[in-house]
């Protein structure tokens, strides 16, 4: 698999490529040199499971507060960098963990090159990032329109604009709201590079489209082997991001662990508000840290075999509501009691 090549990169007190597991990340939407309410929201995410953050440094007053930002977060912290050099290179200055920039927006090779020298004597990863509606104009006329053959070609020239100064502490991130387009990117940026590789679909849009081309991209990418960190860009609560990413990695075996919820799509038998029932389940489980399924089903009737799987389930209707564990009923409840009894299920829960 081509993720167990790449060459390995630590970025603050995480590492990323070589096979190491693949780890989420999430940009905040706030302003940066707003600290008190950046560091909240990189705690929030943290808490939801987010392994890197990005914060945007538009302006001088944001490259100086990733230095207070940096002193009250628990996980590294990445600068995102457009246009002017000297934001990069105040940004390593202030602590920053890995910066990305585009090499074709920060302009010459002199300034490129002082960027380089910045992350070279402090030993700060360079994500070099390329999105499809950034790339150059000569390689916009080569192809005649942005397509994916055009994206990798971006981002190796880039590259290797950075490897003649003398730095390979690299990793590589090409992006299009296109989804085809950025599946085939990776595919042929994967067979050509071994710089690990920052994956997601940019531009995704809100939290119901961007999931699901996030997850079809992702999907897709991460199941060929390619790929160590990744984002799901939404349009919405960056923890949405984190939440969404978890579960892709999760349904494709790449990691293991919490709580899995499965429910019933409701039908005619449904006597239940299901819907707001499993809504009410997946907001109070996340305050477990347990490692199970639990089945949220909308009749008494078929409910026992259908979460036969779970390890728990619950099911209720007409007035009544049951738990059931491996298939098998194990109390009845009235139905207004039956979150309580899943509570209460849980708070006390010992592996068998």
């Amino acid at each position: 698999m081509y993720r167990e090549h790449t060459k390995v990169i630590r970025i603050g007190n995480r590492v990323i490529g070589g096979g190491n597991p693949i780890l989420i990340q999430s940009m905040t939407n706030t302003k940066t040199e707003d600290v008190k309410s950046t560091v909240e929201q990189i705690n929030r995410l943290a808490k939801a499971g987010c392994d890197i953050i990005r914060c945007a440094v538009p302006n001088m007053e944001a490259a100086k507060a990733l230095k207070e930002i940096k002193k009250q977060i628990s996980i590294p912290l990445v600068a995102d960098i457009h246009f002017d050099y000297r934001l990069a290179i105040a940004a390593i200055e202030n602590g920053a963990d890995k910066i990305r920039i585009n090499p074709g927006n920060i302009g010459s090779d002199e300034k490129l090159k002082a960027v380089v020298d910045a992350a070279k004597e402090r030993n700060i990863p360079i994500r070099v990032g390329v999105n499809s509606g950034s790339l150059e104009k000569d390689i916009l006329a080569k192809h005649g329109h942005v397509n994916a053959e055009g994206l990798v070609e971006s981002a190796l020239n880039n590259v290797k604009r950075i490897e003649d100064m003398g730095y390979d502490n690299l990793v590589i991130s090409i992006k299009s709201s296109d989804v085809l387009m950025c599946i085939k990117a990776h595919e042929l940026i994967a067979k050509k590079s071994d710089y690990p590789l920052h994956v997601g679909i940019t531009e995704a849009g809100t939290i119901n489209a961007g999931n699901i081309k996030s997850s079809v991209g992702l999907g897709i990418i991460l199941y060929q082997g390619i790929g160590d960190t990744i984002r799901v860009s939404l349009t919405g609560d960056p923890v949405e991001e984190v939440k969404t990413a978890k579960l892709i990695l999760k349904t494709l075996g790449f990691r293991s662990g919490g709580i899995d919820i499965v429910s019933c799509p409701t039908c005619g038998r449904t006597q239940i508000d299901l819907i707001k029932l499993a809504g009410q389940v997946e907001e109070m489980v996340a305050d477990f840290d347990l490692n199970i399924k639990i089945a949220v089903m909308g009749c008494v009737v078929n409910g026992p075999g259908e979460s036969s799987e779970a390890d728990i389930g619950i099911a209720g209707g007409n007035g009544v509501g049951i738990l059931i564990k491996k298939g098998e009923v194990i109390r009845k409840v009235p139905e207004n009691e039956l979150l309580d009894a899943l509570r209460h299920e849980l708070e006390n829960w010992k592996y068998e």
